[in-house]
């Protein structure tokens, strides 16, 4: 956020001209001690920024920086265009601004500049809705983005059930979900996603390809995670939970409450959900503790009470 509101000053001062801290801060929404601490920051950072003072003062960049926006490098204007995560964009209803600041940005830097960052955000998405936090180990990720980057073909080696498999790839894109890093490819004509992590070697090949040109990084991404989520297994169960317990159930990140009604018994509630399997539905339901109980299938009924009755045993109870 604070890149963004970097830039977005020295845009306000170009386009506006000599501006005062309190403008500023009223602009973007700040206090006038930001504004102060932006500035400095601007100044060390190269940018041509001083203070007026007077009555009719104000902070002023100096004449003729407006031909290069804010003298960005095309590796610090990627790291811009890449930090803002579109589905969390989207939740706060500014997706749209983004995409209208972005293309202001790239149309006012430098035409080499904003060629290399616009062919970069086409080939690194940054999904911030993520599986749970881990560490991995990934010596092959350097290879992998260089073959990204040069658009060079990238031979794989990586473990199947039957066995290591070797494969020729298209590097189109690479995908950072959390701390886990994916390689978008194409194999023979087909999409392919590789974890990273899970790779047993990757060596970058001379030979170059064309990428698509109608290929769209994030929108096969997207695509791609709504495919995985409906092949995910499904268990459907019915469950009494109490009342204040449903909101932290609708965020568990493996099951689905599909509707839920209020139960015979005050502050409860009666609720249809879908876990993925019984073993984690079992595990879920019994994280709760006293808090839900499982109503439906009786399997799953059978196999919570089968599990509090060994805890039962585990502490001695009888």
């Amino acid at each position: 956020m604070r890149a963004g509101r970097l830039i977005a000053i020295v845009l306000l001062m170009q386009n506006n001209g000599k501006m005062t801290s309190k403008a500023l801060a009223e602009k973007l929404e700040v206090s006038e001690r930001t504004i102060i601490r932006d500035m400095e920051s601007l100044s060390e950072a190269g940018v041509p920024v001083y203070a007026e003072r007077g009555l009719h003062g104000g902070w002023v960049l100096s004449e003729g920086y407006r031909t290069n926006l804010t003298g960005m490098h095309t590796d610090e204007l990627v790291s811009v265009l890449i930090a803002s995560h579109s589905a969390l964009l989207g939740d706060l209803g500014i997706a749209g601004q983004y995409d209208a600041a972005v293309q202001k940005l790239l149309a006012a830097s430098p035409a080499d500049v904003s060629r290399g960052a616009a062919l970069a955000r086409q080939k690194i998405h940054i999904d911030g809705a993520g599986w749970h936090q881990m560490q991995e180990s990934m010596p092959y990720l350097s290879a992998a983005q260089e073959a990204v980057w040069e658009e060079r073909l990238l031979r794989l080696r990586y473990q199947r059930e039957d066995g290591d498999v070797e494969r020729i790839v298209h590097p189109l894109g690479l995908v950072a979900k959390r701390s886990v890093w994916y390689l978008v490819a194409e194999v023979n004509g087909e999409m392919r996603t590789y974890r990273i992590s899970r790779l047993l070697g990757a060596d970058v090949l001379e030979e170059r390809f064309e990428r698509p040109s109608d290929f769209d990084l994030a929108s096969y991404w997207e695509q791609s995670m709504g495919e995985f989520k409906q092949r995910l297994p499904q268990y459907p169960a019915t469950v009494r939970l109490l009342e204040t317990v449903l909101a932290r159930m609708s965020k568990e990140r493996y099951v689905k409450v599909i509707e839920s009604r209020p139960s015979e018994q005050q502050g409860w509630l009666t609720a249809e959900v879908e876990f993925q399997t019984l073993s984690s539905a079992c595990e879920i339901i019994l994280s709760y503790g006293s808090r839900i109980a499982a109503i439906e299938p009786d399997e799953l009924r059978a196999k919570v009470m089968e599990e509090a009755k060994a805890i039962n045993t585990l502490y001695g109870i009888e």
